[in-house]
């Protein structure tokens, strides 16, 4: 666990580039007819005819696409000690095939746990973008993350 990034090696305001998700209709189908089938999420037609305006990806498998992306980026490099939720998530626009999401987390304040002085917790401030730079998601959270000193 040495070479993994700890609580201390991160600073409050501290912005973490999260990498780029390139956006395909399959899975935005394959996504929408195992969790989320309405039909906008389904079809090309009813996406148009929709408030969506095309084939959109559902806001779960968007936040599963920023998951991957944190995961990624992140937390699978760090010593990451999961987190207690999300305490809001924000669908701002919608997420179409043949997009490139980029990502980006903030931590925006950063305190050790009072009852557990080997975690530390960062609030944080989840957002994604696509290649034009429209922001499409906005997610904050709490994660936890492992103490070196402690």
């Amino acid at each position: 666990m040495s070479d993994l990034l700890h609580f201390e090696d991160y600073a409050a305001g501290q912005v973490i580039d999260l990498g780029t998700y390139a956006v395909t209709a399959a899975e935005i189908r394959e996504f929408a007819s195992e969790f989320d089938p309405l039909p906008f999420h389904l079809d090309e037609a009813a996406g148009r005819a929709s408030l969506l305006g095309g084939l959109a990806a559902s806001g779960w498998h968007v936040c599963s696409m920023l998951m991957r992306m944190i995961a990624d980026s992140w937390l699978n490099k760090s010593a990451s000690m999961g987190s207690n939720g999300v305490s809001e998530v924000k669908w701002l626009k919608p997420v179409f095939a043949g997009e490139t999401l980029s990502g980006r987390v903030t931590i925006v304040s950063k305190r050790v746990s009072s009852k557990r002085p080997e975690m530390g917790i960062f609030e944080c401030l989840f957002e994604l973008f696509n290649q034009e730079g429209v922001k499409k998601t906005e997610m904050t959270a709490v994660v936890f993350m492992r103490v070196k000193a402690a």
